[in-house]
């Protein structure tokens, strides 16, 4: 019994925590008219970003000190009338005279107020985020994910799914790491899941279609840039479902395309090896993108769509 309290518990934190940062995001869209989704997005991309495994805040923003308060104000006072004379852009989001960097809602407050000196459309976010962040990868992730935000209405996107159906016959190992020789040596970066040809392929996550095509290695492909910096590379596929396109909102368990075995030759080569779904993932930590393991990924999320089913 404690042990289903205790995880009743946790999950009953997660969704207050949840339920706390999108009242701070409505709030500072009310202030600033800066939609809630964008300010969320930016939220969710430093808190994906962070290399410490400290207590999670419930902001995660962070912006530097000689952005907030100004350069020449070396005592960092936190008076908003001192911060602008040193051309700084901290804000008090709280109404208690002060523009903390630790105060959520003057953190809020301030980034969208950052946004707000180019625009709140979805251009002049854009433009905003570039100037803030100077990187395109961080830009179209934060985009993506405001995207995913706004259709779903939600920030607690937790559900996952298993990127093959259950009804069909697979297999799969861990195969990350392993050496791989066509086009020069090189290692595996995925998991492989075997399976017969015209196996359902679905998305595991929430994200956006962000490619979509042929590659020289993967043959028909298809990326997705999920809510949390990964990107979802789904490789081998013998062709894609008639509504799939690059830049739409997915869900788990979506229908992306069918196994296959194609690539390893230019586009049409297939049936060099068994057909099979290779999946890798990889992660961006907002300096560089990296592949990394999916199989213990993939475990879990088999063993949550079993219970679901």
């Amino acid at each position: 019994m404690i042990g289903l309290y205790c995880g009743g518990q946790e999950i009953l934190a997660e969704e207050q925590l949840y339920d706390e940062r999108m009242a701070l995001y409505k709030k500072t869209e009310a202030l600033t008219q800066v939609p809630w989704y964008y300010i969320a997005a930016i939220d969710q991309y430093e808190r994906n970003s962070k290399k410490d495994d400290s207590e999670e805040k419930v902001v995660s923003i962070t912006i530097p000190d000689e952005l907030w308060y100004g350069l020449g104000n070396t005592s960092l006072i936190k008076d908003e009338d001192i911060i602008q004379f040193f051309h700084g852009n901290g804000k008090d989001g709280n109404g208690d005279n002060k523009a903390n960097p630790k105060q959520p809602e003057d953190v809020l407050y301030t980034m969208a107020n950052i946004i707000l000196e180019y625009g709140p459309a979805k251009d002049e976010v854009k433009i905003a985020l570039w100037n803030h962040y100077k990187r395109d990868l961080t830009v179209q992730t934060i985009m993506n994910t405001a995207k995913v935000f706004r259709k779903f209405k939600s920030i607690n996107l937790t559900d996952r799914d298993f990127p093959v159906s259950l009804n069909y016959n697979y297999s799969y190992r861990s195969t990350w790491g392993n050496r791989r020789g066509f086009g020069g040596l090189r290692i595996h970066e995925g998991t492989d899941i075997f399976a017969g040809y015209g196996t359902p392929v679905k998305s595991t996550t929430y994200g956006v279609v962000e490619l979509k095509g042929w590659n020289l290695y993967g043959g028909w492909r298809i990326g997705i840039r999920d809510i949390y910096n990964i990107y979802h590379y789904y490789g081998h596929l013998s062709g894609y479902e008639d509504d799939i396109k690059v830049g739409q909102v997915v869900k788990p368990g979506d229908v992306l395309g069918s196994v296959g075995s194609t690539g390893y030759g230019p586009p049409g080569t297939s049936g060099k090896f068994p057909p099979h779904l290779h999946y890798g993932m990889y992660k961006d930590n907002g300096y560089s993108e990296f592949s990394f393991d999916p199989f213990p990924y993939l475990r879990k999320w088999e063993k949550m769509a079993k219970d679901k089913s």
